[in-house]
C-alpha cells in the first residue's frame, strides 16, 4: 500500500509561494532524487498547472533541470480540477469521488505518493488520508500568499528533522 506524502517549501510564517523559493544546487539535487523515488504525484490545478513546465525543455536549462524535467515527465501524475477538460503526457484527470480515487491509488500503488497544493492537501487531510507531512523550511519570511495549510491544521507528532542544505530543514510530520 502506498503511502501519501504531502510536502512544500514553506517560509517561516508558513507560506508556499513557490517563487520565494529558489533551491541550491544541493537542494534542488534533494527533489531530483525525491521525485525518481516516488510512486507517482497527485496534484491540485493551479500547482499542476505550474509544474507543466516541466514538460517542454527550455534552451537556457542545465543538467540539473534537463534531469529534474525527465524524472517528472516519468512519474504519473492525477491531476484533481473540475475545471481542466484534459492535462498533459503522463497525467490523468481524477473523477468526481476524491475520496474514493485516491483510496484506490494508495491500494494499487507501492511507495511514495507525493501531493502538490495546498487546497488539495486539505481536502485529503480531512478525508483522512494523508499519511505524512514534509516542511521544507526555509529561512525567509514572505508575510503573504498560499499557507501551507489551507485549513485548521491537523494534530501532528514530530517524527523527524533534516538538514537537507545550508538552511532549509526538512520537518517530518505525521497525523496525532
Amino acid at each position: 500500500m502506498a503511502k501519501l506524502v504531502y510536502g512544500l517549501n514553506q517560509s517561516l510564517d508558513g507560506y508556499v509561494e513557490h517563487t520565494n523559493f529558489l533551491p541550491s544546487p544541493r537542494l534542488f539535487r534533494h527533489f531530483i532524487d525525491q521525485v525518481r523515488g516516488l510512486a507517482g504525484m497527485v496534484y491540485g490545478r493551479r500547482i499542476y498547472e505550474v509544474m507543466r513546465y516541466w514538460d517542454e525543455d527550455q534552451s537556457d536549462w542545465g543538467a540539473a533541470e534537463r534531469e529534474y524535467a525527465a524524472v517528472w515527465r516519468r512519474q504519473p501524475k492525477w491531476v484533481v480540477s473540475r475545471s481542466l477538460k484534459s492535462v498533459g503526457p503522463n497525467a490523468s484527470l481524477v473523477g468526481e469521488d476524491l475520496g474514493a480515487a485516491i483510496r484506490d491509488l494508495k491500494a494499487q500503488l507501492a511507495g511514495e505518493i507525493d501531493v502538490a497544493g495546498p487546497d488539495l492537501a486539505q481536502s485529503l487531510t480531512d478525508l483522512g488520508l494523508i499519511d505524512e507531512y514534509q516542511l521544507y523550511l526555509h529561512p525567509v519570511v514572505i508575510g503573504h500568499g498560499k499557507p501551507f495549510f489551507a485549513g485548521p491544521r491537523p494534530p501532528l507528532r514530530l517524527v523527524s528533522s533534516e538538514r537537507i542544505d545550508g538552511d532549509v530543514i526538512r520537518l517530518t510530520y505525521v497525523p496525532a
